[in-house]
């Protein structure tokens, strides 16, 4: 790539490297792989190419340090971004750090401070590509926050420990595989030692637990996080009573209960707003669900005109995946349509010209 980008011949890239013209067709062709460090730092000096290109650090490296220091607000800011919709822009903003981590510890230089930050960014880039990646490539972002999990098993951080696991179990569960997410969240209700985080685990274990079709098990944890956010308030995009009426509206829908969900959907909307956009985007599909299972079709409709709106908006493909099935379910083929259509121009979008 970088022979055919600066335009140059097997000939002159082997006499820059200081290679035999043989030797760099091997390892175009993959017939070669340079597995020595000391060959990658070679070819990323000679050619001015950034070490964690090549999957390694440099020994002299000035400025590693710096990022250790700064590497935490780098993980903070694309938080923020990722919950103010900008979630492309988080994966934008961390994507370089870890792969600089990730390089440096594949050379078995794993300071502490090293892998924590790692795998708070393997976490943090794992939920960041769960928001903007399709359902059918969802699995990649569960993959990231699994190896986040395996650094907080070794860290022995109970409060990291606890957050890996509610990351894990969610991406899990949008990737699918709800039975090992329920295994995840349910470790993460246990290992949580404060109010908040153990909310945020009986909310996901409890969207979960409605997904899996488990009526006795989704109950038992939206009760546990209702009890904790009725102990007071948080700060998190979980522990908020917009989401816990979301939560509870397409629970009671998956195991069965619409009526139930209606009678919710028929009270006053709490006083609280959702504390991310994609939250309300969720809430529009969610309410647009439980208004085609009471049969307002107009209302159902509605709601999700808005999700689709908003979901492609916000670059939210999985949430536009929703929308088309919630769709699809009610027989709303005119929504469905405008869903896939919304599908082919994101995707257009994101591909690299």
């Amino acid at each position: 790539m970088y022979r055919r980008l600066n335009k140059l011949s097997q000939e002159r890239l082997a006499a820059l490297l200081g290679y035999d013209k043989t030797y760099v067709s091997m390892i175009e062709t993959g017939r070669r792989n340079i597995s020595d460090v000391a060959t990658r730092r070679h070819i990323a000096r000679t050619l001015g190419l950034p070490m964690h290109a090549l999957g390694v650090t440099d020994n002299d490296d000035a400025d590693f340090a710096a990022m250790i220091q700064f590497g935490d607000s780098t993980i903070r800011l694309a938080e923020i971004a990722r919950q103010s919709g900008r979630a492309v822009d988080a994966v934008n903003e961390l994507w370089p750090l870890v792969a600089r981590l990730e390089a440096r510890a594949a050379e078995g230089r794993a300071e502490r401070d090293t892998m924590i930050l790692l795998g708070q960014g393997r976490a943090a880039l794992g939920v960041s590509l769960g928001t903007v990646l399709p359902e059918e490539r969802l699995t990649a972002a569960a993959r990231w926050t699994g190896k986040a999990l395996m650094i907080a098993e070794r860290l022995g951080d109970r409060t990291f420990l606890a957050h890996a696991l509610r990351m894990h179990g969610n991406e899990l569960r949008k990737a699918d595989h709800v039975g090992a997410a329920i295994a995840r969240l349910s470790r993460a209700v246990a290992v949580s030692e404060d109010r908040e985080g153990q909310g945020a685990a009986f909310a996901l274990l409890a969207r979960a637990a409605g997904e899996h079709g488990d009526p006795d098990l989704f109950d038992l944890a939206i009760n546990g996080y209702r009890e904790r956010l009725d102990d007071g308030g948080g700060r998190s995009m979980l522990f908020n009573p917009f989401t816990l009426r979301e939560i509870e509206l397409r629970g009671l829908v998956a195991t069965g209960r619409a009526a139930h969900a209606v009678r919710i959907m028929q009270t006053n909307m709490p006083d609280a707003a959702p504390v991310a956009p994609q939250w309300h985007i969720i809430e529009r599909v969610t309410a647009g669900q439980v208004l085609l299972a009471a049969r307002q079709r107009d209302g159902a409709a509605d709601a999700l005109r808005t999700a689709l709106l908003a979901a492609e908006t916000h670059r939210l493909p999985h949430q536009i995946q929703r929308t088309i099935r919630a769709a699809d379910d009610g027989g709303l083929i005119e929504i469905s349509t405008g869903g896939h259509l919304a599908l082919q121009r994101l995707n257009a979008l994101l591909t690299p010209g």
